[in-house]
């Protein structure tokens, strides 16, 4: 059967300037939608397209005029691809393989160069993030709150509260921080170690310093602590407590039982403790949870004994903390002997059993959870039961090889991710999306990581495959799109070596390409292109058999 060739060239107007623009068609417009907020995106974008511009020179003019005539666009494998997405509904353009990418899904959309700079915005939650060579620079918001870091060493932060007043935070860590709000109690400004105020930073409500550590003086939950010469000496009050230390000398605390009125405006116990030490960490003594049917007692002898008693769990260890110990868990339902702890453990009963022997092998079960290791690091798993949640757990050699399943007991829905080190990373989603890359360096140690797969797995993902049951598409790439396929059911298309070979089958018929020149029979395809222009009189010509 004779090869009927179709290269025809429109060169009405023609300008070879705008041959990248032609090949993605109007992009001002498409775009616009997407673009960043920040300024310097123009540029990046720009910069790009010059690129590869200087690229697509070395390619005759006439064939890429004429693969511009593709569905989805042109097939220049790695100096430019546009293709729709698999695993969500848009579409993606990659230009000079890796270097750089568009990409837009319903209200999200965004662009990159990476492994340098990313930018990702979502219109429907008012979220946008910037990456510059995470997680060097890293800028994120969300609705009123921002953040920036620069290697956690400076950073600005805003939000804006319940009470809707304004807090901005601006650190050069570790030497200032400061904090601005509409409400100036929430100010406070510090120049570290010299003098300054922190106001719920450090698990605290307020932290003053002067000359640190020669005073600080804290506060939380009404608990006033000035520290002199930190951590040595302090002088404790507030809220029923008082306590002083001359550490690690001597030290003592007291708090009886309390009452306070709760968010339901009920009334309610805190329970009161008493502590001493002399001589830390060699005689302790503690009294915990006072005004409570569970009180806890305990000592320390070091290194001698250790104990503790409550009416639920009583413990004993000698010589102390590491030697035999004797667990009685009441609560639980269990025995425990350690024999050292935490290396050899044995354990009895319905709330747990344990067999370990440390780095040789270990099983332990509780109604919940269940773990194993086989010499350790090679082996370690773990099994959860939680109904309706259901989680498998296996590790090789810590991150060599990972194997994760996630399940929904009631739905059967389950996720699975598996990762080896840096071969490869696969995932599948509760919804049976399924991802399959190599080479993977940095995806098996951050498996949950969206920058990592956003800034850093174009680089080195020499093959990429994605399949959605849902839609029913698939898609293949090689080499970053040298090699490229994509499947659904009503289309089928392939391209290989910056498209010289094209392939593509559809509800229109077929069509192939060998060096961006179409080739043989197209079925509707060809019998559109045989027809006169409108209006010329001339009756469709059938395509030769």
């Amino acid at each position: 059967m004779p090869l009927k060739v179709n290269c025809l060239i429109q060169m009405d107007g023609f300008n070879p300037i705008r041959i990248p623009f032609m090949l993605i068609g109007d992009s001002r417009n498409s775009r616009a939608a997407f673009r960043p907020r920040l300024g310097d995106s123009f540029m990046f974008r720009h910069l790009a397209q010059i690129l590869v511009f200087a690229l697509l020179t070395f390619i005759p003019i006439s064939h890429l005029v004429t693969a511009s005539g593709l569905d989805d666009g042109p097939d220049v494998g790695p100096a430019f691809d546009r293709f729709s997405l698999t695993l969500d509904v848009g579409e993606r353009e990659e230009w000079l393989g890796p270097l750089y990418f568009e990409e837009r899904k319903g209200e999200t959309s965004g662009w990159g160069i990476p492994p340098f700079v990313t930018w990702t915005e979502d219109a429907g939650t008012e979220s946008a993030e910037l990456d510059i060579l995470y997680p060097v620079l890293t800028y994120d918001r969300f609705g009123s709150e921002t953040r920036w870091q620069l290697f956690q060493w400076l950073n600005f932060s805003g939000n804006q509260t319940m009470e809707g007043s304004d807090k901005r935070r601006f650190n050069l860590f570790p030497f200032y921080f400061q904090q601005r709000s509409k409400d100036p109690t929430n100010n406070y400004t510090a120049y570290f170690p010299f003098y300054g105020t922190f106001k719920n930073r450090f698990f605290r409500d307020e932290v003053h310093f002067v000359m640190l550590p020669l005073y600080v003086q804290s506060k939380k939950r009404g608990v006033v602590t000035d520290n002199y010469l930190y951590p040595f000496f302090h002088w404790r009050q507030g809220a029923g407590v008082r306590g002083w230390q001359a550490w690690p000398l001597v030290g003592s605390e007291h708090k009886p039982v309390t009452q306070r009125t709760n968010m339901w405006d009920e009334l309610e116990e805190i329970p009161g403790h008493e502590k001493f030490f002399f001589a830390w960490p060699f005689f302790l003594k503690e009294r915990e949870r006072i005004g409570t049917t569970n009180e806890l007692r305990s000592l320390v002898l070091a290194p001698l004994f250790s104990s503790e008693r409550s009416p639920m769990r009583d413990s004993w260890a000698f010589p102390w903390p590491i030697g035999f110990r004797r667990t009685i868990d009441r609560e639980k339902g269990y025995r425990e002997w350690d024999a050292p702890w935490p290396f050899v453990v044995f354990a009895r009963g319905e709330g747990k059993h344990t067999d370990r022997v440390w780095p040789l092998f270990s099983r332990s079960q509780s109604p919940t959870l269940r773990t194993s290791f086989y010499l350790w690091p090679f082996y370690r798993g773990s099994h959860v039961d939680a109904p309706p949640f259901a989680r498998d757990h296996h590790r090789f050699l810590i991150y060599a090889f990972s194997d994760l399943r996630e399940r929904n007991v009631d739905t059967g829905e389950e996720l699975h991710r598996m990762n080896a080190w840096p071969l490869f990373t696969y995932r599948r989603d509760f919804q049976g999306r399924q991802r399959f890359q190599a080479l993977a360096l940095l995806e098996p140690l951050l498996p949950t990581s969206k920058s990592i797969e956003r800034d850093y797995s174009p680089v080195w993902s020499l093959w990429r495959s994605e399949s959605n049951p849902k839609t029913g598409a698939r898609s293949e790439s090689l080499l970053w799109n040298l090699y490229r396929r994509e499947t659904t059911p009503t289309r089928k298309k392939c391209s290989l070596l910056f498209g010289l070979f094209q392939y593509q089958t559809g509800a229109d018929g077929k069509r192939m390409k060998l060096f961006y020149c179409p080739i043989g029979k197209s079925g509707t395809a060809v019998q559109s292109a045989s027809k006169p222009d409108a209006g010329s009189g001339q009756p469709s010509t059938p395509p030769a058999p």
